[in-house]
């Protein structure tokens, strides 16, 4: 929100300097993010134009004599709006202003102009930085002064406010006047509402009939006949352009200014061409079209509220005006709206619509229905005085949602409680009546508040309290040490675990991505190369289709991630995210475990360092996890798997002990295809809440072996069925035998038929002597006999 200090002090007596009173309303909760001059002005003067003759030399040149009280100056001037009386900025040689072609910041200096010397300029606006505008020179009202700097008189500071949600009213420059009156403890005086009836009754002409009352509390309607559409005075331009709304014709710089003003939206529509006098605010029919004012035809829902006359819809509510009932040059007649909406059904329109507005985010945001009558009463007394408009008798006001406010209970007590500070109820009641409260005395300690009428945030004693924290000053409260046993902080786990994952899979090259909670149902079966057995969590009005349901996977949003990554660079790419998925359960919250997911592709890294290139393998989606677990100090052995997701034989399932912690293997075919990547992509997933147990387990000492080790190749033969874990469940069952690696996995030519060799590196080790070959042939021999007794294991020859 733009807010312009001289319009500001309009309402409230302002001493303060505008970095001073800046800090102060940071303090008190509404930061002021910037601070921008308007008019910083050298040698700028208020001119009048006395005298006007054509230029000797050239045919579009005239030469215009400026009156500046004590002195006149006569300089070359090609605008075409130079009128004899008309006071006008006039520049001084010397001063910075902008040039009104390319836009750049220039030094006036004199110069000739087709042989007559110019020591001057009558400016435009362009060329004193108040706009675009550069076709005309800029005309100042008649009450300007002669000879005065200009910077005095047009000069302004505008405030660039960061409003928080909760505070619509700060979106208005009088809920500015009343926080700042507040602050500073100075009144705030309100703008005029009073103006002359000229016409009939309103009902004679105007019947508003609301269908959807939860949707639209409070409709005002007035009629304001015989105006004249044309440009608006030179103030109530300024206040619009230091607030950065553009000015389109004196009507409607009224509703916006009154907008600016009150924060209660206003829309203006065209009486004559409107089809019927009666005015209907319902829900669109399901495929009702509007063209709008931006000149687009939109197909409406039936959440979709709208203004109507009773033949079609003239008007989005809250969003946007139609354009058929569109202010023209030639519109004689006003119906001027001021209505109150239901923030949320002004919301999800003009989201859908994609029609964000400055009236619909003060809708959205909850403004007070009790802005609409004071709205609309100052629109018409503008129209009136800057329009030559008359008013129709009376302004329809239809309250169906009427609801009067309810005093709050607030207590002293309560104040200290929350507070921690004692503050006398003299002071509670002076501050919250400088914000414009009714405060009434219960009893010595006790209050009944009601909150003002332009206040929509306070509702509870808690509200009433932050305000008065917030106007004495949050830094004045006093510093005082915690009373009482400091409260005992349980770690979190996860914290822990989660940085020790982040720190170990950055170090193997992994870089870590971030992705939307949201996704949608395609996404999410893509993954999974599976239906989905339970529908996930949806969105009850989503942004777009692709953020429409919580993610109950990891691998959805990870593989997009791959997929784009992978389209925009080549090379090794390994990804990883951890994170909460959201898994429905029946009558209840849904459970949200923490997973971790990660994926590579393309060129291992490892291999690229040592001189060649290779494609990753399951070994390196392995050697991650191990890697990890060994660093996280847990054990994980690898058992069969048959995850859809992933490739049959290339899988296997993460086990801690007995438990299964993840899965890890290549992209099924279809997934990869689905989502676009190479053959040869790999992913690795697991539970962190399922992990964590086993990252608590206290680590066991082991000494050093005292006596060397030796050293065993073992190739044996066996059934394609049999699997490595089988294998190494036999060998892992000797005690002497510390160590089994595979080194070698063949299927061919060499063996028979349904046959495989497995080759393993065996390390015997004891740890009270040193073990001969005839105790290590004889574990060998054990060892050799279980696996043919177990699973038909051979010797290879």
């Amino acid at each position: 929100m733009k807010c312009s200090l001289k319009w500001l002090r309009q309402y409230v007596d302002i001493t303060l300097s505008p970095e001073e009173l800046a800090k102060r309303m940071t303090l008190a909760g509404t930061e002021v993010s910037r601070i921008e001059v308007i008019g910083g002005w050298e040698n700028v003067y208020i001119g009048q134009i006395a005298a006007v003759n054509p230029h000797p030399n050239a045919d579009r040149l005239r030469l215009a004599t400026v009156s500046l009280g004590g002195e006149q100056v006569t300089v070359v001037c090609g605008a075409p709006n130079l009128v004899i009386g008309d006071k006008i900025a006039f520049a001084k040689t010397g001063a910075n202003l902008i040039d009104g072609h390319n836009g750049e910041k220039i030094t006036l200096k004199p110069s000739k102009i087709r042989g007559v010397l110019s020591e001057g300029m009558v400016c435009s606006e362009m060329e004193l930085g108040l706009s675009k505008s550069h076709e005309g020179i800029l005309v100042l009202p008649p009450d300007a002064p002669l000879g005065g700097k200009l910077a005095d008189y047009m000069g302004d500071v505008v405030f660039d406010l960061e409003v928080t949600p909760n505070r619509p009213d700060m979106l208005s420059i009088l809920g500015i006047a009343h926080e700042v009156a507040a602050l500073i403890g100075a009144a705030v005086r309100e703008p005029n509402l009073d103006y002359m009836f000229a016409g009939r009754s309103i009902d004679e002409s105007v019947s508003v009939e609301i269908a959807d009352a939860e949707l639209c509390p409070r409709y005002c309607a007035a009629l304001v006949t015989d105006v004249k559409i044309g440009e608006s005075p030179s103030w109530l331009k300024e206040a619009l352009t230091a607030s950065g709304v553009r000015c389109i014709n004196n009507v409607v710089d009224i509703t916006n200014f009154v907008m600016l003003e009150y924060g209660q939206p206003l829309h203006a529509f065209d009486y004559n061409r409107i089809g019927c006098s009666k005015i209907i605010i319902r829900r669109a029919v399901e495929g009702e079209v509007l063209a709008t004012l931006d000149g687009i035809e939109r197909k409406l829902t039936a959440d979709t509220l709208v203004i109507t006359d009773p033949n079609h819809a003239i008007a989005v509510a809250g969003v946007m005006g139609g354009a058929t009932s569109e202010v023209t040059p030639a519109t004689t007649s006003i119906l001027l709206e001021a209505a109150s909406f239901k923030p949320a059904s002004v919301h999800n329109t003009a989201v859908r619509l994609k029609l964000q507005s400055e009236a619909s985010a003060r809708f959205e945001r909850g403004i007070r229905a009790e802005l609409t009558l004071p709205a609309a009463r100052r629109a018409v007394q503008l129209m009136v005085e800057l329009c030559g408009g008359k008013a129709a008798e009376g302004i329809i006001d239809h309250y169906p949602g009427r609801k009067e406010p309810a005093p709050v209970a607030l207590t002293t007590a309560e104040v200290k409680r929350i507070l921690g500070l004692e503050v006398s109820p003299a002071q509670i009641e002076k501050t919250l009546v400088s914000l414009g409260c009714a405060v009434a005395r219960r009893s010595e300690h006790e209050f009944a508040v009601t909150a003002p009428y332009w206040r929509s945030d306070l509702r509870l004693d808690a509200d009433f309290i932050e305000d008065i924290a917030r106007i004495m000053g949050y830094e004045h409260i006093p510093e005082r040490l915690l009373s009482g046993t400091m409260p005992r902080q349980n770690p979190n786990p996860m914290l822990g675990l989660r940085a020790k994952i982040r720190q170990q899979l950055s170090g193997f090259g992994f870089q870590e991505i971030i992705t939307y909670a949201l996704t949608d149902r395609p996404t999410l079966e893509k993954g999974l190369n599976t239906p989905l057995a339970v529908d996930p969590l949806r969105v009850a009005h989503p942004m777009s289709s692709e953020q429409e349901c919580l993610r109950t996977s990891l691998r959805g949003n990870v593989l997009a991630a791959l997929s784009s990554n992978i389209r925009r660079e080549e090379g090794a790419i390994l990804l990883f995210e951890t994170g909460h998925i959201y898994l429905p359960r029946p009558n209840d919250l849904p459970t949200e475990p923490e997973m971790l997911c990660g994926v590579l592709t393309a060129t291992s890294a490892a291999k690229v360092w040592q001189g060649r290139k290779e494609p990753v393998d399951f070994f390196d989606a392995k050697g991650a996890v191990e890697g990890l677990m060994a660093a996280l100090g847990v054990s994980v052995s690898f058992n069969e798997s048959t995850d859809a997701g992933l490739r049959t034989g290339r899988q296997a399932a993460i086990m801690a002990g007995n438990t299964q912690i993840g899965v890890l293997g290549e992209l099924h075919p279809k997934v990869a295809q689905a989502f676009e990547l190479p053959v040869g992509t790999y992913l690795f997933e697991i539970n962190s809440d399922t992990l964590m147990p086993y990252t608590l387990e206290a680590a066991h000492y082991e000494p050093l072996p005292r006596f060397p080790a030796v050293m065993r190749d073992l190739a044996l033969v066996l059934d394609e069925a049999v699997s490595h874990k089988q294998v190494m469940d036999v060998i892992s069952g000797f005690s002497l035998v510390k160590k089994a690696v595979l080194f070698d996995v063949y299927s061919g030519k060499q063996v028979a038929a349904g046959k495989k060799s497995l080759a393993y590196s065996l390390t015997f080790q004891s740890p009270d002597h040193t073990l001969t070959d005839a105790e290590v042939d004889k574990v060998l021999e054990a060892i050799l006999k279980k696996l043919q007794t177990e699973l038909g294991a051979a010797l290879r020859a």
